[in-house]
């Protein structure tokens, strides 16, 4: 996958802009909010509905603007285009199209924009929440294994039906039974597919965590989210007492866990910040290959300020990964010479400068027209 063409319309800083990016390599130079990684954030938006700034619509639209839009062509592998479209309110309000059809569904954005994020932030997914390490492993489930989302979709419906009876009691015995009958069954699919997954990634990241960084201890391990020895129905009945006191289900998947240790200590204990950073974008890296193994079509790469807290030797590594995988890339950086080098020299590269919002082709690039 890449987009042929990208409109941004009332994104933060930005100006409208239309742009023609490489289908390789785009380069994004400029002072410190210029409004670089605003541009990252509408693709975000685009294929994700959602940005990685902000939980909140309102500071992702610009000043006194009442919504934002971001519009995308899309060319696959096969030679087609598709049309995607989004637009975002101050009032929260979702508007997503697909080749001219309104959709209610983020997932069908994702399946047909995968992105992939490297920012200064990437660290959260050693040192932060298992939420994060789950939301980076369903990520990479979702795009090769086509049943887990109605898998999910049903474990979220029985989990809901589950807490509300915890909480209030309402659910008569057989109700009860039922819900946790379907509790268990999508709670071992998803397992399944997630452990199926896990076997893949591990040594697609080894491989390319050595193309980095010689960590020879650091090792991945995946929590369940309920012992590894017994049924999760027995848990489920085992805990029922302290899930009732509680007012939510303690045991199954949404407690899942990918574990990212050196030794028997946390890595993020032990990693430097530009160590963790080289860690993270190896497993990101490795989720490409994965689906470029396993789907028709190759993910986006988002890569903010791709220098900060690495020296030449793995920026080198770094960008020599990226272009190995043959995808597009939207990286930033303030000084563009950091980045000149690093890609093969039959790789297309393309080079836009970003001053207060404004974004202009340098020279050698695609058209940019503002």
């Amino acid at each position: 996958m890449s987009l042929s063409r990208l409109s941004v319309t009332g994104v933060r800083n930005l100006h409208p802009v239309t742009l023609s990016p490489s289908p390789r390599i785009n380069i994004l130079f400029g002072a410190n909010g210029s409004g670089k990684t605003s541009l990252l954030e509408a693709i975000h938006l685009l294929g994700m509905a959602r940005s990685f700034r902000s939980s909140r619509a309102a500071p992702v639209i610009a000043h006194e603007q009442v919504s934002c839009t971001v519009f995308g062509q899309v060319e696959t592998p096969s030679g087609q285009t598709r049309a995607l479209g989004i637009a975002r309110e101050r009032s929260g309000e979702l508007q997503i199209r697909i080749d001219g059809q309104s959709v209610r569904s983020a997932a069908e954005l994702a399946d047909a924009l995968p992105l992939q994020l490297i920012n200064p932030d990437s660290f959260r997914l050693l040192e932060g929440a298992p939420k994060l390490r789950r939301q980076f492993l369903d990520w990479g489930v979702f795009h090769v294994e086509r049943r887990f989302l109605g898998a999910w979709q049903r474990l979220q419906q029985a989990l809901r039906q589950r807490n509300s009876w915890l909480r209030h009691g309402t659910l008569d015995g057989a109700s009860q039974a039922a819900w946790n009958r379907e509790l268990v069954l999508a709670s071992d699919e998803i397992d399944m597919y997630r452990q199926a997954y896990i076997q893949a990634l591990k040594p697609a990241f080894e491989t390319t965590l050595a193309s980095l960084i010689q960590l020879d201890d650091l090792k991945l391990s995946y929590y369940r989210g309920w012992d590894k020895d017994r049924p999760l129905g027995e848990v489920l009945l085992g805990s029922l007492e302290r899930d009732r006191l509680l007012g939510h289900t303690q045991a199954g998947p949404q407690r899942a866990d990918l574990r990212i240790r050196i030794g028997q200590h946390s890595a993020a204990d032990i990693l430097s910040r530009g160590q963790q950073k080289l860690v993270v974008a190896a497993l990101r890296i490795a989720q490409g290959h994965l689906l470029n193994e396993v789907k028709r079509g190759r993910c986006i790469y988002l890569v903010d300020d791709l220098p900060s807290e690495l020296d030449a030797q793995h920026r080198g590594a770094l960008c020599q990964l990226l272009d190995e995988l043959e995808c597009q890339v939207f990286v930033t950086c303030v000084d563009p010479n950091l980045l000149r080098e690093g890609w093969r020299k039959q790789t297309p590269v393309s080079m836009f400068h970003v001053e207060h919002g404004c974004i202009e082709e340098s020279a050698d690039s695609p058209g940019v027209k503002a």
